[in-house]
């Protein structure tokens, strides 16, 4: 064992020197709690330094992702019970939903008014003859008027616009948007349904110009339905997000007046 000489009277720190040590230590610790610590964990820069420093916008970062895990957490224990729908969900009771969702597409193109009169309704002519006053001499056998029918159908067809259905798969936390290239006043009817869980969901829109507008927003949703018309030239769709602990798979149908539909993110 090794004995150690006790300390000396005057190599001890005094009184006043403790003092000014705690001073400084507190001094130092405020310091490092204003300029670094709130700015960095709750983006609150009183003196300006966590800006200039870049730690306020990590704060601001960490808080909205807290405020957005919260809000989360909150919905989906509120309507839980309600919204879900049930994981081991049989593949008829899919099929049946996704046959609704094409009935109701095919139900809102009906109510669109006709955009030009039936070919039927006005005469007309051919080699200077007007058709239904033509002799029977001149007359054409009774299956040739079938070719005219088709043509009538045709531009009601074109009419109607496009129609697309893709099928995506969202890992716990994974989110994915989809657009449709538009332009301004367009009107795209469009279904979409989550096999497997529920999503939150933002439907929205933006173009090269700087233009945005939010169209409607939903948390623990399990489909959705409707018509998308569009504020101004320009991409509008949807923006999902899975924030359950398992996999889903989202299934969307499109058909309308719209240019393009392609996956952004």
């Amino acid at each position: 064992m090794y004995n150690t000489d006790l300390p000396k009277r005057a190599d001890l720190p005094t009184s006043a020197q403790l003092k000014r040590s705690t001073i400084i230590a507190a001094t130092a610790a405020l310091a490092i709690l204003v300029t670094v610590v709130m700015p960095s964990e709750y983006a609150t820069d009183p003196t300006g330094a966590g800006r200039l420093l870049g730690l306020t916008k990590m704060g601001e970062i960490k808080t909205q992702l807290a405020a957005e895990a919260a809000a989360d957490a909150a919905a989906d224990n509120s309507s839980q019970t309600a919204a879900r729908l049930p994981a081991n969900a049989s593949e008829g009771d899919l099929l049946a939903r996704l046959d609704r969702m094409e009935k109701l597409l095919v139900g809102l193109t009906e109510q669109q008014p006709a955009t030009q009169p039936a070919v039927a309704q006005q005469p007309v002519a051919q080699d200077d003859v007007v058709v239904g006053e033509i002799t029977p001499d001149e007359a054409m056998p009774a299956e040739e008027p079938e070719p005219q029918v088709a043509a009538t159908e045709e531009p009601a067809a074109q009419a109607a616009g496009r129609r697309d259905e893709m099928t995506f798969t969202l890992a716990p936390g994974q989110g994915v948007e989809i657009k449709l290239v538009m332009r301004e006043g367009a009107k795209a009817n469009f279904a979409w349904i989550v096999d497997g869980g529920v999503v939150n969901f933002d439907t929205h829109g933006d173009n090269s110009n700087g233009q945005k507008v939010s169209y409607e927003k939903g948390r623990s949703v399990p489909s959705g339905e409707g018509t998308l018309e569009a504020a101004f030239d320009g991409n509008h769709g949807w923006f999902w997000r899975n924030r359950g602990n398992s996999e889903v798979s989202v299934t969307l149908q499109t058909q309308g007046d719209y240019v393009d539909i392609k996956r952004m993110i």
